[in-house]
């Protein structure tokens, strides 16, 4: 057989233990959680921080407040840019009305000229007036036309270029309001939110210390439901399969233990510790594979504690 790693010497020496002894249990690990660590997302002081080890947070609980007094005077800013964009707009009323006045007149003089136009045609039917006057005020009425048409023109391009150069100045209003999202976005980040319920196990800042985006500042786990990861033989792997319930172990006293129920959740595919030639039988009972086994946790289960499995039947022994 080739070598055999220290760690694996240890837990199959567990299982020799386990086999050839007394047989209280058929396999041993030791508890684990899953563990969140919690980290600011914005640069700054920690002007409100309440959080120590050992306390119970509910999720989405804000513990802490780094300070963005910064992030909130660039959004004032930003903000007052936007409003100024509206003073930067021009008015094309007086303008407008300007011309419109003009354009009144005009009309008025078009409307002489056109009843001084009938009045001489009627008078050159009655061989009253010559064809000279007729063609003088036909000039007139033709020139105050072209004149209320200009008029006109100078309306319509005097709106066009306001409104062009209003939509130019109000186009940079956009990307500011974007700019105002983001602050938003980074004012609510400097609020810190719990992420999961559970425990904190460990802390690492402290109120009024400085820290910066993506410092860890604590860590939690649920500590409600422990993992027990224990090692089965390869042997022992045909005996066990997902959502079992077994019996946990662990030490309470000298020589006495406190049975708790388990449910495997998890077994490994892959072996651990294995020699590099597998050739024999006994060879093949080295073999060492993971499994995850929850044990709902009264309060006396730590992270790290040992404990052993009982699989049950005739089998696991």
């Amino acid at each position: 057989m080739k070598y055999l790693s220290s760690a694996a010497f240890i837990v199959l020496f567990i299982f020799s233990a386990c086999t050839n002894g007394n047989g209280k249990y058929d396999a041993s690990g030791t508890f684990e959680t899953n563990e969140v660590i919690v980290s600011s997302e914005l640069t700054g002081k920690l002007i409100r921080f309440s959080v120590e080890e050992g306390q119970s947070i509910a999720r989405d609980s804000v513990v802490g407040l780094v300070d963005a007094t910064n992030i909130a005077l660039q959004k004032e800013q930003v903000e007052a840019n936007i409003a100024a964009l509206g003073e930067k707009t021009a008015d094309v009323s007086p303008q407008v009305r300007l011309l419109e006045n003009q354009l009144a007149v005009q009309q008025s003089q078009l409307n002489n000229f056109l009843h001084e136009q009938a009045r001489i045609q009627n008078l050159l039917k009655q061989d009253a007036a010559t064809g000279k006057q007729l063609d003088d005020i036909n000039a007139q009425v033709d020139v105050a036309r072209k004149n209320i048409s200009v008029t006109e023109q100078q309306i319509n391009v005097q709106k066009n270029n306001v409104a062009t150069q209003n939509r130019s100045i109000l186009s940079e209003g956009k990307p500011l309001q974007k700019r105002v999202a983001q602050l938003d976005d980074q004012l609510k980040k400097s609020g810190i939110v719990n992420p999961v319920a559970g425990t904190v196990i460990a802390k690492y800042a402290e109120e009024g210390e400085m820290t910066a985006a993506g410092k860890a500042l604590y860590k939690i786990a649920d500590l409600s439901t422990m993992t027990l990861r224990a090692y089965v033989t390869g042997t022992q792997l045909s005996q066990i399969k997902l959502g079992q319930a077994v019996k946990v172990l662990v030490d309470e006293g000298e020589k006495k233990y406190k049975e708790m129920p388990g449910t495997i959740t998890w077994i490994s595919d892959k072996a651990e510790f294995t020699p590099k030639t597998i050739q024999t039988r006994d060879e093949r009972a080295n073999l060492v594979y993971a499994a995850k086994i929850k044990v709902k946790n009264d309060g006396y289960l730590k992270i790290g504690m040992y404990g052993e499995v009982k699989f049950g039947g005739e089998g696991s022994r």
